[in-house]
């Protein structure tokens, strides 16, 4: 007799089709297609894409729809009461609860309150912060967030769960901020990036003495830290063809960042091209030299991995696990206060050779390809899961 799936109850702000909420839709999906043979994967979201006030075209909502190897539950997050939670939840077999936010109010906050409040079934929850304690992310709203961990600690909200970190790094931070809440419980399984064969994106060469071609592709947020590329770029004396694509999340934000542009002498040359499917990422990203993304701070990062992969080297801060670039000779990973490191790399990028480039791309898609290969990934993965289903049964 065939031994039944364990269920994995899922819920996340935003999921697919959407894509504008970057890595954590690709980070859940990625774990559904790796390894939905294994667990059944049933995943609570919203009915439409961050910024969209429509729900997605042809998702019924209210109902169980298959998506790939998932079950989705498409709903209005203002419909998600205490009461509707609680129904959803008894009502949905499962063995594990996963979340994927901290301080989400709708798809993590609400369920744990109904499990303090004894409103639910006691299956074991597995949280992943997604980079919400960098220390970039907790700088953003700092005092509001300062307020809300200590009420959390009084009342015991967080107590009990499991923690899923993606990096020894960010395991230290989640220690780091919840103490003795998460000691002990904390485990570490790095994201998953797609399941790829040979399909990364060959670089296309710099035309000779053109400008350096660079880009900028995410969420237009302050997190994404777009003014510090503007602001380093002010004192780039090299030409530069800077593109910037992906999502406004934040009006506000975005005009202080056209007001940098405007201030650009004028051998950087800037566009905003907008956003970006899914599918398209990897042939844009090849048309540039250097992905520049000084993020405040990120757990994974699946945007620098499509950057490798595209055969693109990744200027980055190093706020995210991606330390090793240096080393592996594929891109730069700098402090944010070192504001003439990034300098130094892009006026260095700009007097590459053409082999000298060429060279770079492939060690960046070799480097790429044996990251995709690493079973083990997978394989922690897998105990992520199994470790808490074993420690409740």
């Amino acid at each position: 007799m065939l031994q039944r799936r364990p269920v994995i109850l899922v819920f996340t702000r935003h999921y697919l089709p959407g894509f504008r909420a970057g890595g954590p839709i690709r980070s859940i999906a990625n774990m559904v297609e790796r390894l939905g043979d294994e667990f059944e994967f049933r995943i609570v979201t919203s009915d439409h894409d961050m910024g969209d006030a429509g729900k997605y075209a042809g998702v019924t909502g209210r109902e169980w729809s298959r998506v790939g190897k998932a079950y989705v539950w498409y709903v209005n997050p203002q419909e998600l009461s205490l009461s509707a939670l609680r129904r959803l939840v008894g009502q949905t077999p499962h063995d594990l609860i996963y979340l994927n936010s901290f301080f989400d109010p709708w798809f993590t906050i609400r369920i744990l309150l109904n499990r303090v409040w004894g409103r639910t079934q006691g299956a074991p929850i597995v949280i992943a912060p997604r980079g919400e304690f960098s220390a970039g992310a907790l700088a953003l709203g700092r005092a509001k967030k300062s307020v809300y961990l200590g009420i959390t600690r009084a009342i015991g909200l967080y107590a009990g769960l499991h923690w899923h970190a993606s990096t020894e790094h960010e395991k230290e931070e989640i220690r780091q901020a919840l103490g003795r809440t998460a000691e002990g419980r904390i485990r570490v399984a790095r994201n998953l990036s797609q399941a790829v064969g040979d399909e990364c994106m060959r670089w296309l060469g710099r035309p000779t003495q053109s400008p350096i071609r660079i880009c900028f592709l995410s969420r237009i947020a302050p997190k994404k830290n777009l003014d510090f590329c503007l602001r380093v770029l002010s004192r780039v004396r090299a030409p530069v063809n800077f593109a910037i694509y992906g999502p406004v999340e934040s009006a506000s934000y975005w005009n202080e960042c056209q007001a940098l542009i405007s201030a650009l002498p004028e051998h950087i040359r800037v566009i905003y091209e907008g956003e970006v499917r899914p599918a398209d990422v990897l042939s844009i990203l090849s048309r540039h030299d250097l992905f520049f993304f000084p993020t405040r701070g990120e757990n994974f990062g699946h945007v620098i991995h499509e950057a490798l992969r595209a055969g693109l080297p990744p200027l980055i801060s190093d706020q995210t696990p991606w330390r090793d670039l240096a080393t592996q000779g594929v891109g730069w990973a700098i402090s944010l206060q070192d504001v003439q490191g990034y300098v130094d790399a892009i006026e260095e990028v700009a007097d590459w050779s053409t082999e000298q480039s060429r060279q770079c791309s492939e060690r960046a898609r070799r480097y790429a390809k044996s990251l995709d290969q690493d079973d083990e990934l997978v394989s922690s993965n897998r105990r992520l899961f199994l470790g808490a289903l074993r420690e409740c049964a």
